[in-house]
């Protein structure tokens, strides 16, 4: 390539506006210090602050429009790559020609980004209908890419994107979430199809329905020593929210329910003795159920979460036992206008979760009341209060907040629709709205990682997911491969002869263990793979419907 004839300074000009532009990898010390090369690298120092190692080279026709840019040493941009924002390259890494990067994005050492990927560290704002996207503005959670990753060619990583060190991102991937240290990802949107150094997984659904049939079948061997485990002088007790292990009525509850998804009672349980202790719980006045702690609160029992929430798991126990509760649930019947002024001063803009929680026990009431005791007046109600409060555009009940977004409407709607729409066969007023937002929860929490990935919030991701598909297939893909991924993670979440955590890094429970199960088989029943899990919740996390209409 050199002419020995020929001038030194045309030779290197020819090496910087041919090789390097496209062949970053192939540089030699001398292509460092080209004057043209040392021009821009001044440029860039002085117009954004630039912090370039000496032995970083940016390629002349990289489109370099960053407010800060950070390269450590050995790290390359080849030609016709766009990088924009704030930016940080560790040592050894290389922007390969036409790919773009864009927003808050930071490397670790030694990342290959290939021609034509996106890396999309910011997000329009979309959320306003009223207002034209491009005036709504961006916002940026930023991305962070570990050490030693490889990201294939076309391939899209969206903002709030965590790729831990070593992982290598199939070509045309569309990574939304969090990607596991050394794992290998591909797909739309991207999960984990393996780990670096072990055999590549089965493809299609057989993986999926082995693992489902596997971690069956542990649980259907495992429950009676599960619940012995927590079973201390005749009474079961259980881990509680505070980490401590204490005996109440819900762990009772919890126990009939995992052991009536595997077709038994629980072992040594005393049938009538059961269903009187039961029964005994309702309040006359009421018709509510306070255990003994709500016994003792100065306050009126529909404003106690723990009487609300047994009018579920109390009442659907009764069921599971062949019996039912003694008599109606007196605080859900009212008078024109009583119910609409307790939901409205509900505090949906705040606690969204809590006031859902609040409808699905007075839709489980109504259910009871109108089974057992053929009261239904108030039902009428209830559904017309929620078609007039449901918000068309989130297609949900209640505002985020600041410090969690959509976390407590959409988790709130689970527990509203389940004791209502879903419990009732009713259809929701806002399908495609709700979908949305469910999703954008999903995505907007990395798909839930570390104690946020746990049972409450997973089950009010899939559930919503399962009870749209019943009105629209739309999304379906997407709905798809979250049921996927939960199913993909679940016998490696399972303890032998304990069951599951209510989260990740948690202890297993009694609530944990009913709860994953409810929920891996969700997932299985959104892909159409229920009949390969041998658990089914039948009390309340069931998802038949009860057909009394409205």
């Amino acid at each position: 390539m050199d002419h020995a004839n020929g001038p030194q300074a045309p030779v290197n000009e020819q090496r910087e506006a041919r090789r390097l532009q496209y062949l970053t990898w192939e540089h030699i010390v001398s292509d460092l210090g080209h004057p043209a090369h040392l021009a821009r690298k001044a440029e860039l120092r002085r117009s954004c602050g630039a912090e370039l190692a000496e032995t970083s080279y940016i390629a002349e026709n990289a489109a370099i429009f960053t407010e800060s840019l950070t390269m450590g040493e050995r790290s390359w941009i080849a030609g016709h790559a766009l990088v924009r924002g704030h930016v940080i390259l560790g040592d050894d890494c290389t922007i390969n020609p036409y790919a773009c990067i864009s927003g808050t994005v930071t490397c670790g050492n030694g990342v290959r980004i290939a021609s034509h990927a996106s890396i999309v560290g910011f997000n329009h704002g979309f959320d306003d209908p009223a207002v034209p996207i491009h005036r709504q503005g961006v916002v940026s959670i930023g991305i962070v890419i570990g050490d030693d990753v490889w990201i294939g060619a076309n391939s899209v990583v969206l903002d709030g994107a965590t790729i831990g060190n070593g992982a290598v991102i199939a070509a045309g991937a569309v990574v939304t979430g969090d990607i596991p240290t050394m794992s290998i990802a591909g797909g739309v949107p991207a999960r984990v199809l393996r780990s670096r150094g072990s055999a590549p997984r089965k493809s299609g659904t057989g993986d999926i329905e082995d693992q489902l049939v596997r971690l069956g079948q542990k649980a259907k061997d495992q429950w009676p020593d599960i619940l012995a485990r927590w079973k201390t002088q005749g009474a079961y007790e259980s881990l509680e929210a505070d980490g401590v292990r204490r005996p109440a009525i819900r762990h009772l509850c919890d126990a009939i329910e995992i052991a009536a998804g595997f077709g038994h009672l629980p072992p040594d349980l005393n049938l009538s003795e059961t269903v009187e202790l039961l029964q005994g719980l309702q309040e006359r006045e009421t018709g509510l159920f306070p255990d003994e702690h709500s016994r003792m609160h100065d306050k009126a029992l529909r404003d106690d979460p723990k009487a609300l929430y047994n009018v579920l798991s109390v009442g659907y126990a009764l069921e599971l036992l062949g019996s039912s509760p003694r008599q109606p649930v007196h605080a859900v019947e009212f008078g024109i206008g009583e119910l609409d002024e307790w939901l409205s001063a509900l505090p949906w803009p705040t606690r969204a979760w809590h006031a859902g929680s609040v409808v699905d026990a007075i839709g489980t009431a109504m259910y009871f009341n109108a089974k057992y005791f053929g009261i239904g007046h108030s039902r009428q109600q209830l559904f017309e209060w929620l078609s007039r409060n449901a918000n068309s555009v989130s297609g949900l009940w209640g505002e985020p907040t600041a410090g969690e977004g959509w976390l407590q409407p959409v988790n709130g709607f689970y527990r509203l629709t389940r004791g209502t729409y879903a419990q009732f066969g009713a259809a929701l007023p806002h399908p495609h709205a709700s979908l949305e937002t469910v999703h954008l929860n999903y995505r907007n929490h990395k798909g839930f990682v570390a104690a946020k990935y746990n049972a409450c919030n997973l089950l009010d991701t899939i559930h919503p997911l399962l009870l749209i598909a019943r009105q629209t297939d739309y999304r379906r893909a997407d709905g798809e491969a979250i049921a996927r991924n939960l199913i993909s993670r679940a016998l490696d979440r399972w303890r032998d002869g304990e069951g599951f955590p209510f989260s990740d890094g948690g202890e297993p429970s009694l609530q944990g263990t009913e709860m994953w199960l409810s929920v891996i088989h969700l997932a299985a029943d959104f892909l159409g793979l229920a009949d390969h899990f041998a658990f089914v919740p039948k009390g309340v996390h069931r998802t038949a419907t009860v057909g009394l209409g409205l």
